[in-house]
């Protein structure tokens, strides 16, 4: 996908009212135009010949078409400002499908920040082409009528202007290049900044824990002023464009002038004729100032229309899938001879329906990258990750999802009571069992309201550890056939530990889940344990044998 394919998709998606507020554009200067052709005629018909009647009937012509300019101007920008704000819309509503897509992909090598500040600042960008679509529409049709009504009064003049626009559009098209490539690199650096901005403010407790904050800080001053530097630029490239334009069109206005004197001088044109050149050259800087605008507003446009089709045009990371889960499904997870990147080398591994399997991994990279084969947030490079049989390569990744429950360990709760919070993802499973399995209940006690008390954005107002247990509650809420959790407990004391580990095992009885994690009680909880090292599984069994027999597994869990 490219940047034109999203401006002509945003044109050709509103064209009616694009079309309708051009037209009327058209019109309005084109009226425009006809004024100070109509105050010509008035001066030669009615006040050179002192005609009181002539005057007045001239008069009602030109009230006629200031009342025709009234309303083209308001109905056409009301139509293409309609037209922007949908557009934008929509291209706001496709960025946000794009994003949230189960394949993945668009968020590969960019921050939260930078795919929001795409939604936002470049989606309106984008949209705003219709509005300059129907500026460079009246501007067009402005410049032509003031043309032929120069070459109504006079040859020379009409052709002068007739032939002169298109070499001023030319002009104009490579004075808006450099615009166009630093406008683009100035909304880069922009959303980088906002994106590095969110990140830091989302970890702000603990930069300030390990004393990080001067780090952030610099960090993220040297990231604004990178984001200035190329606002500067964009800037500059906008002087020099808009300065440019102005040369080109008072020059070009200039020789107007210049020629249509000679003209009155020679007698060629009458007084009023005179009149009309003058005012058609004064008129005529109009069209050419919106013609500057709308094609800085076009640069700007195809600029942001090419970040857009970046995200738009993503690569999914993992294949579309057209199978479904079986039905039911049993919960039999099992990874054959599976690598992934440098963290997994040839794992393989078998989870039994209704088994709580407990996985340890000396490299957080490996679990990691365990999680993400589970969810199918990736792909295995070589081997096969199955449920029930089947390769989840072969399946629909919305519908492993529903199927398969990955809660990671740094999931984020959202601005709502603690109810909805914990029963955002429920598929039928209750609140209440969840809330006591996962030792939430108590968190529940502690506040003023109970589940019914609002929190803050990312559950702010709520300590570490009772963050973990609310996450941990909409886990175990979402009753999902097949549940892999990630050190659901590292931010919580022993004792809760232990009653969380009973609680897990008690609400999940009979559903799988596994569980990636070092917690000696959740492990010693587990119906088995596997110890991965190396990238593959090294060990089986149960978590009192394998502390006593495996070196690696108890530096990595004692």
């Amino acid at each position: 996908m490219r940047g034109r394919d999203v401006l002509r998709r945003t044109i050709l998606g509103q064209w009616r009212l694009a079309a309708g507020g051009a037209v009327l554009a058209a019109g309005h200067q084109s009226g425009e135009a006809l004024v100070p052709v109509l105050i010509g005629v008035v001066i030669d018909e009615a006040i050179s010949t002192a005609d009181a009647g002539a005057l007045a009937r001239w008069i009602a012509v030109l009230a006629a078409v200031f009342a025709g300019l009234s309303f083209s101007f308001r109905f056409s920008f009301r139509l293409a400002e309609r037209a922007a704000e949908r557009s934008a819309h929509e291209l706001r509503l496709e960025l946000t499908r794009r994003t949230l897509d189960p394949r993945g992909g668009a968020e590969a090598g960019r921050l939260p920040g930078e795919l929001v500040n795409i939604a936002t600042g470049d989606a309106k960008r984008v949209g705003a082409v219709h509005a300059a679509l129907a500026a460079g529409a009246a501007a067009l049709a402005g410049l032509v009528a003031g043309g032929v009504a120069l070459l109504s009064i006079s040859v020379p003049l009409g052709l002068l202007v007739l032939l002169g626009i298109p070499p001023l559009l030319g002009l104009a098209h490579v004075l808006g290049k450099p615009l166009e490539r630093r406008s683009g690199a100035e909304q880069e650096r922009a959303a980088h900044a906002s994106g590095v901005a969110a990140d830091l403010i989302a970890g702000l407790r603990v930069l300030k824990g390990i004393g990080a904050e001067g780090a952030a800080v610099d960090r993220y001053r040297r990231t604004s002023r990178d984001s200035l530097a190329a606002t500067v630029r964009a800037a500059r490239a906008q002087a020099w464009h808009d300065g440019g334009m102005l040369i080109l069109t008072g020059v070009f206005l200039a020789i107007v002038a210049l020629v249509g004197g000679r003209l009155a001088v020679a007698g060629d044109i009458t007084v009023g004729q005179l009149v009309t050149a003058v005012g058609l050259a004064q008129f005529l800087l109009g069209p050419l100032s919106i013609l500057s605008w709308a094609n800085g507003e076009f640069a700007q446009g195809r600029a942001s229309a090419a970040r857009a089709a970046s995200a738009l045009g993503a690569p999914p990371a993992v294949a579309e899938g057209d199978a479904s889960p079986p039905r039911p499904v049993r919960g039999e997870v099992r990874l054959r001879d599976v690598s992934h990147g440098d963290a997994l080398r040839g794992l393989s591994l078998e989870v039994a329906p209704g088994e709580l399997m407990g996985v340890v991994t000396t490299d957080p990279a490996a679990a990691t990258s365990l999680l993400r084969l589970l969810g199918r947030a990736a792909d295995p490079e070589s081997g096969a990750v199955e449920l029930d049989g089947v390769a989840l390569s072969a399946l629909d990744p919305a519908g492993i999802r529903r199927a398969v429950v990955v809660a990671e360990h740094d999931a984020d709760l959202f601005e709502g009571t603690l109810l909805e919070n914990v029963t955002a993802a429920a598929g039928g499973g209750e609140a209440e069992p969840a809330l006591a399995a996962a030792a939430a209940d108590e968190v529940a006690r502690n506040l003023p309201r109970g589940t019914a008390t609002v929190l803050t954005e990312r559950g702010r107002s709520l300590s570490g550890g009772q963050r973990q247990r609310v996450a941990l509650a909409r886990a175990l809420a979402a009753d999902a056939p097949v549940l892999v959790l990630h050190d659901p407990t590292t931010a919580v004391d022993a004792v809760t530990e232990a009653r969380i580990a009973a609680g897990v095992r008690e609400l999940r009885a009979g559903r799988t889940t596994i569980v990636v994690t070092t917690s000696p009680a959740l492990l010693a909880a587990a119906d088995r344990v596997a110890l991965v090292d190396g990238g593959a599984v090294v060990a089986e069994g149960f978590h009192a044998e394998l502390v006593h027999e495996y070196p690696a597994y108890r530096a990595t869990v004692l």
